[in-house]
């Protein structure tokens, strides 16, 4: 009796594997709502941290609450390991954004894109984030469908998408 092999799978769970048990630094996006409890901020702050010191770079985006937070651990971790990337220019974020913005070292604005939605605006930099990194882990609401369709977006890249959901 033969067995048929299903290929991509098996590509993928190599790809996976081969990810999981990287030595080294990776780069590894955080991305997820803005309406995050304090108490969810302060542990997506402490992993950040925790994958920065450990010689990861973290990339993420400029918004309030899991970006934000990801934006704080990795800053107190090293500030050099950061990049944020923003959907829109620096000047159309919120103030209490623009405040800890203003401390990235390397931070990418697309004023190209000021004139979209900011919906359609964070689509697009999601798509860069992930075509920068080699992980991502997500922190989302079942309705989140911009996030979920970027953790869609990853896996069919073949990346290693860790979600967390906070409903």
């Amino acid at each position: 009796m033969s067995q048929s092999v299903d290929l991509p799978n098996v590509d993928e769970f190599l790809q996976e594997l081969a990810t999981i048990q990287q030595a080294g630094s990776k780069r590894i996006a955080v991305l997820g709502s803005r309406h995050v409890p304090i108490t969810h901020q302060h542990l997506i702050e402490l992993m950040s941290y925790a994958l920065v010191l450990s010689g990861n770079r973290l990339i993420t985006s400029g918004a309030t609450g899991t970006n934000s937070a990801a934006i704080r651990g990795a800053m107190r971790a090293d500030p050099n390991l950061l990049t944020v990337i923003l959907p829109q220019s620096l000047s159309r974020q919120p103030r209490e954004s623009r405040d800890q913005l203003d401390q990235v070292m390397h931070l990418v604005e697309n004023p190209a894109n000021d004139t979209l939605s900011l919906a359609e605006a964070s689509a697009l930099c999601n798509q860069e984030i992930v075509s920068r990194c080699q992980q991502l882990i997500c922190f989302a609401f079942h309705d989140s469908h911009t996030l979920l369709k970027t953790c869609q977006d990853a896996e069919d890249q073949r990346k290693l998408v860790t979600l967390f959901y906070f409903d």
